[in-house]
Order: C-alpha cells, then sequence, then structure tokens
C-alpha cells in the first residue's frame, strides 16, 4: 500500500501540449494554409514562453489533419523563439522510430534550447506510424519495449554495445551529439494499461498520464501500482514524478467556454469514433467529462484551479498538467487568449 505522504501540496508546472491541428479548404491551397498555420503555432508556442508557461509539448502524428510528424524540428524552431519555456514531445511514437535518431534529435534540441528539451516517449494512440515505416502491429509490445531499453541505454552510456530483433547491432558504437543535460528528461507516455504504469515504477522514469475521457479519480490504482513498482526497484520518492494530459480551454466564464469548445471537439472526435467504430459524440456526455469529476479542463481559470487541484489529490500529488486544445477547431486569436489566461490567471492558482 502506498503512504498517505505521496499526496503534498506541490507547485504543479503548467503546459500545453499541440498536435499542429490544420484545416485546409483544398489540396491547392494546403501548401499556403499549411505554413500560415504553422507561423500561428510558433506565435502561441513563443507566447507561451512570454506568459511564463514551463512546458510546451509536440504530438508525433502522420495524418492530414496535423503538421506534427516532423515534431522535433518544430521544437527547434519554437527553441530559437522562446527563453525559458521547456520543450518536449507530447508523445515521440518510439515503436516506429530509431532511438538512436531520437536521441540525436533531441540532444541537438537540448543544445538549441540551452537545456531545455525533455522527450514524452510511448506508443501514441493511432496507428498510423506502424505501416509507413514497415512495423507489423503483430510486435506492438516487442517493438516498444526494445526501443525504450535501448533509448535509455543511449543516455546512459557512451560508447554502447547492444544488440536486438528491430535494428542492426551496436559495437562500441559513440552517438553525439550529447545533451547539456547529463540525464535528459525521458517520461513514458501512458493511456490505461496497467503494464506501462508498473514498467515506467520500474525503470524510475517519470510518468504522463493522458486521460482524455472518463474520471481522473479513476486512475488511482493504475498511479499507485506506478510508485509502488518505482520504490519496490530502489527508486526516490521524487523522481516518480506525475504528469496529467487533458482536453483543456479557459475563457472568462466557464459556460461560454464550454460552449466555445465543444463544436470542435464534437466534429473532432465523431471522426475519430467512426474510424474506432464509436458512436458521435453529444452535448450529454461532453458535459460529463468537464463536470467535477471528468477528465476535461475547461471553464474559467477559478474552476479549472480547483477541478486539477481535486485531481492531484485524487491522484495522490501530480507534478505537471498539460492542456491539449488545438484539436477543436478554435481559431488563433482564441488559442492565443486562452493561453494568455493560462500564465496570467491559472498558473498563479496552482502555486
Amino acid at each position: 500500500m502506498v503512504p498517505r505522504y505521496f499526496f503534498r501540496r506541490i507547485m504543479i508546472e503548467l503546459g500545453i501540449d499541440s498536435f499542429a491541428a490544420v484545416n485546409v479548404s483544398s489540396e491547392e491551397q494546403r501548401p499556403q494554409e499549411s505554413m500560415q498555420a504553422m507561423q500561428e503555432l510558433l506565435e502561441r508556442m513563443e507566447l507561451a514562453d512570454e506568459v511564463g508557461l514551463d512546458f510546451f509539448g509536440m504530438g508525433e502524428h502522420h495524418r492530414e489533419e496535423y503538421m506534427d510528424s516532423a515534431h522535433a524540428v518544430i521544437l527547434a524552431a519554437a527553441a530559437a523563439r522562446t527563453r525559458q519555456i521547456k520543450l518536449g514531445s507530447a508523445v515521440t511514437v518510439l515503436s516506429a522510430n530509431d532511438p538512436v535518431r531520437v536521441f540525436q534529435e533531441f540532444a541537438t534540441l537540448d543544445l538549441v534550447s540551452k537545456g531545455r528539451a525533455e522527450m514524452v516517449v510511448g506508443r501514441g494512440s493511432f496507428i498510423d506510424a506502424f505501416p509507413l515505416f514497415g512495423y507489423s502491429l503483430d510486435d506492438y509490445n516487442e517493438l516498444f519495449t526494445e526501443k525504450l531499453n535501448l533509448l535509455l541505454r543511449i543516455r546512459d552510456e557512451n560508447p554502447i554495445s547492444w544488440s536486438g530483433r528491430f535494428r542492426p547491432a551496436l559495437k562500441e558504437q559513440p552517438i553525439y551529439p550529447r545533451p547539456i543535460q547529463k540525464h535528459l528528461p525521458i517520461w513514458l507516455g501512458v493511456g490505461g494499461t496497467p503494464a506501462s504504469f508498473k514498467r515506467a515504477g520500474e525503470l524510475g522514469l517519470p510518468l504522463a498520464v493522458a486521460v482524455i475521457g472518463g474520471e481522473t479519480h479513476r486512475f488511482r490504482p493504475l498511479v499507485d501500482m506506478y510508485r509502488e513498482a518505482g520504490l519496490r526497484a530502489g527508486h526516490r520518492e521524487e523522481d516518480l514524478k506525475v504528469s496529467l494530459h487533458s482536453l483543456g480551454y479557459l475563457g472568462e466564464d466557464t459556460q461560454a467556454a464550454l460552449d466555445t469548445f465543444y463544436p470542435g471537439y464534437a466534429e473532432a472526435f465523431t471522426k475519430i469514433g467512426k474510424e474506432r467504430g464509436w458512436g458521435p459524440v453529444t452535448r450529454y456526455q461532453f458535459d460529463s467529462q468537464a463536470g467535477p469529476l471528468g477528465a476535461f479542463l475547461v471553464g474559467n481559470p477559478r474552476d479549472v484551479a480547483e477541478k486539477i487541484l481535486r485531481h492531484s489529490e485524487a491522484l495522490g500529488g501530480i507534478s505537471r498538467v498539460t492542456f491539449q486544445m488545438d484539436s477543436a477547431g478554435l481559431t488563433h486569436e482564441q488559442l492565443k487568449a486562452s493561453i494568455r489566461l493560462m500564465g496570467r490567471e491559472l498558473k498563479p492558482l496552482l502555486a
């Protein structure tokens, strides 16, 4: 049983996770509209730094509605325009990547950003990368396990000797560049699989939990499993950090924020639902997720702060919360207004 001292009121880092969503009117206009959307994204990343947010993460997808397939490139562009905000992935789909290249990209990002790079690695919520890069879903678990172990070895050893099933062996191979940070932060991104929580604990990796539906407090047994596994493996309590990733959006008024966020959310998730055999999104479902126990962080700063603190207590303490808000069809100006509220009004309430 995990001791109750695991929950203690600490300052919660606040950040944003983006998938670089883009809406295009036609294939002919795609290049120009994508360029405009990318410039607006970089402007929002710069604004997040200006208002004092702690983290900005870029996802990795290989779909027409997102532009984050080369997320390390976007993060490097942001690094040149920001000063303090940590920059990382959300998540890097490690199963379909070469760990050597992943490490090199993020070590380079660490140099460009002067020590602000992080990684969140996982298997992703879509399977598009597997056929694109020639991997079989039959190897879903084995791919990730092998590649995660190699990535951690590369981070902690240089040169490295290694052999495995899914890439050529390495024999006393030095891997460069090396990052500024001696221990480049690598978080494990998880959904709801118990084995993933346990693995993160055994490896002593900080945990990024994606809660995009259901009631957040129901993840407590899995978070407890993570912490118990970490302690049994000899890791320090303070290293067993938990980050919460949820859909979120801030407005001056809670009801207006809900009404603004819902239409784009319903359209996006109804489309995803068709691919996965789910029914269409309803307003009733949305409102239940936006309620006191649901996962969504939508409302005015005070209401959302109270909900984040309830989530933190329910999970035994969290060290970071990140909002995913650019997949709901919101305008650039709406997103910027939300970012300003996050930095200027929400963040002080979490200190």
